[in-house]
């Protein structure tokens, strides 16, 4: 375990016995979804520093259009939901995989739509599976790539009010795991999750609730933008963004019932 320089706690794949999975970003081909606002824009504006080329993924042409102007990216209009096979057609080979796009819904389960169920779990989960299970045979064959997952600080603690969304990070977290333990044979390729907390973008007011409480404060996106960019290239295989979050994550695997006393006591590291 190590710090990195925005002061967040990873594990640096560089000490593990197995040998990094690292990328050379410089000519590699990275491709962001939800590249068109928040932690995907910010992304894309980072990875355009270290000579990748970008292919960037989303559903608002316009936003898309902004991006691709400021950092030399290419523009892929689509819904990863239903049009996976077709977006990675389009995309060619990808060295680096950034799983951005999410979706949230905020309230009470009991109240909570089934077709907004069927979103958060088509968008935040079975997208990011269908775009690995397309491109990672590639990667596979090359003997290099990377897998960035975006998770969230509540896939691994749960959040009250958002239960869904916390779910479908639990299963990014989990699906993440699994590849890396499969992938350990091909040393060339690499998995890294993330796992912000509250974060400035467009995402809780597109949610229907606003973000409201005075802690923890937001983080701007191009903090974990950062945090994506050195995953890559260190070959990070988890990074908590801001660091202390790994203290609530480690401490409700460790002793669950203080776990549920303080999240109770203090409320919970995104909820309202």
């Amino acid at each position: 375990m190590t710090v990195g320089r925005d002061g967040e706690q990873v594990t640096d794949a560089r000490t593990r016995a197995d040998g990094p999975a690292a990328v050379r970003l410089a000519g590699a081909h990275v491709l962001v979804t939800g590249a068109s606002s928040g932690i995907g824009a910010a992304t894309a504006r980072a990875l355009a520093g270290t000579g990748a080329r970008l292919t960037l993924a989303g559903r608002d042409r316009e936003r898309l259009a902004a991006v691709a102007a400021a950092t030399g990216g290419q523009v892929l209009v689509g819904d990863i939901t239903t049009q996976a096979e077709e977006l990675v057609s389009r995309s060619g080979h990808v060295d680096v995989l950034v799983n951005n796009a999410g979706v949230g819904w905020a309230g009470p389960f009991v109240r909570m739509p089934a077709g907004d169920v069927e979103r958060l779990l088509a968008v935040n989960l079975a997208a990011p599976i269908a775009l690995t299970r397309l491109l990672l045979p590639g990667m596979v064959a090359a003997g290099r790539g990377h897998l960035v997952f975006v998770a969230s600080i509540a896939g691994a603690v749960g959040v009250a009010q958002e239960a869904v969304y916390s779910a479908t990070k639990a299963g990014l977290l989990t699906f993440a795991e699994g590849l890396r333990h499969e992938l350990h044979h091909v040393p060339g390729v690499g998995v890294s999750v993330l796992l912000p907390g509250v974060v400035d973008t467009p995402f809780f007011a597109r949610r229907g609730a606003p973000y409201t409480r005075a802690w923890p404060a937001p983080i701007a996106p191009e903090r974990v933008a950062r945090a994506i960019v050195a995953a890559i290239r260190d070959g990070r295989p988890e990074s908590f963004v801001p660091g202390w979050l790994r203290v609530p994550a480690r401490l409700r695997g460790a002793a669950p019932g203080a776990f549920r006393v303080l999240a109770r006591r203090f409320g919970s590291m995104r909820g309202d």
